[in-house]
């Protein structure tokens, strides 16, 4: 099989071309990524010399670069997007330009050369938030209601994708997965984040009262689950992917500090994020009994491996790294406290 992956310098991307040059050897994987600010190739050291793997760097949103590579390929899996919902907040035009046009480009690939599958890798924000009582979560048949920039993008990329199944018989899947953590996730994050900087004993800037609510899913688990969706998934189907790992915030911080023997008193309450949802839960009754995947990692031994990933990638190997070079990333949080505090006033 030849796949192109795109944003496979990112977080989920990076770690699902790992996985599935490991499991599937004889697969050419090509990774198309624009090496944005979370784009880094630094994740993909251990594969840049094989001989099935190649990097090629441009935008999706580019139709030359993309016709160039889809028409040599059989899969297209689209991890490229942007993610961050308070940089969605500041400034939405990118998303708006890369998570809506540049699906729309490869979708328009795909249908070009006859492609035979796409894979389009979602997220549970797009349902919006969940009443903290609700029993059940989110379903794939429940309404979308994005409460951010970013997750109108992806949910507006994920209407524009159904539509190309049922107009153009295109192959398509959708995947839908909460929360991720692991290795190699942009320290902006909050697991990345409050590890990298509670081991450099700075603040872990909590929003609001620590009570959002999200579910956990291990990155090497939800590469499992798109592997499974990729092989064996319904075309025009959607698939939701959760671990089950419900928690607050306030927990999740709780239970970081405890693995890197920090006191609590680094937790800094922050003014709470613009249209914060206040839980994510999804129901995955369907991949479990359609498709047979069940999340393999137990969540606090797979917290205290990332944890232990941050630690040993320091200096110049990885965050610390990172955080150095991007001259605007204490800027970029100012601008992002100042924001809140002007919009709660106005609530």
């Amino acid at each position: 099989m030849r796949i192109l992956i795109t944003g496979g310098a990112g977080f989920i991307g990076s770690n699902f071309i790992r996985y599935i040059l490991s499991k599937y050897p004889n697969y050419r994987v090509i990774n198309l990524d624009k090496l944005t600010y979370a784009g880094n190739l630094e994740n993909l050291r251990d594969v840049e010399k094989r001989k099935n793997y190649k990097f090629v760097k441009g935008d999706i949103c580019n139709k030359r670069i993309v016709d160039n590579i889809a028409k040599d390929v059989d899969v297209i899996i689209n991890f490229a997007a942007e993610t961050h919902v308070d940089r969605s907040i500041l400034g939405p035009d990118s998303f708006i330009r890369t998570d809506i046009y540049g699906t729309y480009v490869l979708l328009e690939a795909a249908k070009k050369f006859r492609l035979e599958r796409c894979v389009q890798i979602s997220t549970d924000e797009v349902y919006g938030s969940i009443s903290p009582d609700a029993r059940a979560g989110f379903n794939e048949n429940s309404p979308l209601e994005p409460n951010s920039p970013y997750a109108a993008s992806k949910a507006s990329a994920d209407l524009l994708v159904h539509s190309y199944f049922v107009t153009y018989k295109l192959p398509v899947i959708i995947t839908r997965s909460s929360n991720n953590f692991g290795p190699y996730q942009y320290p902006e994050k909050i697991i990345p984040l409050f590890v990298t900087n509670a081991l450099e004993n700075k603040p872990l800037p909590l929003y609001g009262d620590g009570k959002n609510i999200r579910d956990w899913l291990c990155v090497w688990d939800n590469c499992h689950a798109i592997d499974i969706v990729l092989h064996k998934g319904k075309l025009g189907e959607i698939y939701n992917v959760a671990g089950g790992n419900e928690l607050t915030n306030l927990e999740l911080t709780e239970k970081i500090l405890k693995i890197l023997k920090k006191p609590k008193n680094l937790i800094k309450y922050v003014p709470d994020r613009p249209g914060h949802d206040r839980r994510y839960s999804l129901d995955c009754t369907k991949i479990r009994n359609e498709l047979g995947w069940t999340p393999g990692y137990n969540f606090s031994q797979a917290l205290e491996k990332t944890v232990e990933w941050y630690k040993s990638h320091q200096g110049r190997i990885w965050w610390k790294k990172i955080k150095q070079k991007q001259k605007d990333y204490q800027e970029f949080y100012k601008k992002q406290y100042n924001l809140r505090q002007v919009l709660n006033s106005k609530l």
